[in-house]
């Protein structure tokens, strides 16, 4: 049978391993206990009628403790599970807790504000964008620095090597025979390439400007179009004695015709005078034997 009086002299006066004594005061570790400090009120273990509050990720849960299940350890505590809601919260304290002592029902509504309040800050402080303190390993940092040195030397060493052996492949000190690795071989026959290739970008030669005569097309097109105006004014000219119905609708129909056909008549009076204009003079001297003078004739 559980004593509540000799369990908390013997943790008390002799040894407890929750109890952390400081020169402010003793405060227990036990995560059950609703105020954190030590004393016979507010001890987890000598009390055998205990209430408190305790959260599991985010999530608050009210704790109970009876003397009818202080047989069966595995069921000692009784959990209910707590609103997020403040207000609804203490409506479920004041009735599980109705008839507890007032103190344990006092400190866990205090306890449940406390921790709400903590759990507000914790919202706040996550939106918030803060440093980041970390520390500096200095042995990795020493190592990664010794590799990368001697990583680097390394490398230097396999280019001075190739550069040597390619070297002395191309002043022709093996020989025409010599084993190559294909991966080698390929990589130089690459490069060889690429070089031709800027080599050819840089001398090529700037693209040769063409003139081309344009308008090719719309003129054939003016031409035809000429030409057949002239025809149909030639038809109309001959056709002089139909009647003046059709001769309204030829012109009614064909008013663009007209004035192009017209066009066309100057463009072939202009280029007949042109001809006549550019026509050579001929001159001929004739000579006579008896007579020294020279008659002139202009053909």
């Amino acid at each position: 049978m559980q004593h509540d009086e000799v369990i908390w002299q013997v943790i008390r006066h002799n040894h407890c391993s929750f109890m952390a004594k400081i020169t402010t005061g003793n405060f227990c570790r036990n995560p059950y206990n609703i105020t954190g400090v030590c004393n016979r009120s507010s001890c987890p273990l000598a009390n055998s009628r205990y209430a408190t509050i305790r959260d599991h990720d985010g999530v608050f849960y009210l704790y109970m403790k009876t003397i009818e299940r202080a047989h069966k350890p595995n069921e000692l505590w009784e959990r209910v599970k707590l609103p997020r809601n403040y207000e609804k919260a203490l409506e479920i304290i004041d009735k599980h807790l109705m008839y507890w002592q007032k103190f344990l029902v006092h400190k866990a509504k205090q306890r449940l504000t406390k921790m709400t309040q903590m759990r507000i800050r914790m919202r706040k402080l996550a939106l918030k964008t803060r440093e980041k303190i970390m520390t500096t390993p200095r042995k990795e940092i020493k190592r990664e620095s010794r590799r990368e040195k001697k990583a680097e030397t390394a490398a230097e060493l396999d280019k001075s090597i190739e550069k040597e052996l390619l070297e002395r492949l191309n002043g022709g000190l093996y020989g025409d025979i010599h084993n190559i690795l294909p991966e080698h071989f390929n990589k130089i026959l690459d490069e060889n390439e690429l070089q031709a290739v800027s080599e050819d970008e840089e001398y090529e030669e700037e693209p040769e400007i063409e003139y081309v005569q344009g308008y090719d097309d719309l003129e054939e097109e003016d031409d035809i179009e000429d030409f057949g105006g002239f025809a149909i004014d030639k038809s109309l000219k001959n056709n002089d004695d139909a009647p003046e119905d059709e001769e309204e609708m030829v012109s009614v129909d064909g008013k663009r015709v007209k004035r192009r056909s017209e066009s066309a008549h100057q463009k072939i009076e202009e280029d007949e005078r042109r001809k006549s204009k550019k026509k050579a003079k001929v001159l001929v001297e004739v000579e006579h034997e008896d007579a020294s003078e020279r008659q002139r004739a202009t053909f």
